[in-house]
């Protein structure tokens, strides 16, 4: 019964101020860097899209957002980040044989089943282990 409180009760849910996010990813044959982006819920993005090498888009799945960048030059694309969750980021723009390969992940807000997960974890570690100590104590009064 526990279990089912930590998995579905809702979490205590922070105030966090909406800020402004200036991000500058560079683009190569065939990886963003950095290729993972953490946002919270409300914050306002500008990704500096620079392609090193040739030319490179950067397609936001959720968000149907786009921007493509020419070799050493900077694109920018803004958005209010108000989709929770997580997301890809592409290219969308054919840059070679490793092309369906390039991409990133942008996550909006906090991961809570990964908090969720610890609490289920340490729940049957508690649960757990006292019940086999008693057994394990119970066998051996028996003996």
């Amino acid at each position: 019964m526990a279990g089912l409180v930590v998995a579905f009760a809702p979490l205590p849910v922070p105030t966090i101020v909406s800020q402004e996010r200036i991000i500058q990813i560079d683009a190569r044959q065939f990886a963003y860097s950095p290729s993972e982006l953490k946002v919270n819920p409300g914050d306002t993005v500008t990704i500096q899209l620079l392609s090193t090498d040739v030319v490179h888009g950067l397609y936001v799945d959720g968000y149907d957002l786009s921007v493509e960048a020419d070799p050493g030059q900077t694109a920018t694309l803004t958005f209010v980040a108000d989709k929770p969750g997580s997301f890809r980021f592409r290219c969308n723009v054919t840059c070679g044989a490793m092309h369906p390969f390039m991409i990133g992940k942008i996550t909006v807000g906090t991961n809570n089943w990964l908090f969720r997960s610890i609490g289920l974890a340490l729940l049957t570690m508690i649960g757990v282990s006292p019940l086999s100590s008693f057994v394990i104590g119970t066998r051996k009064q028996h003996l």
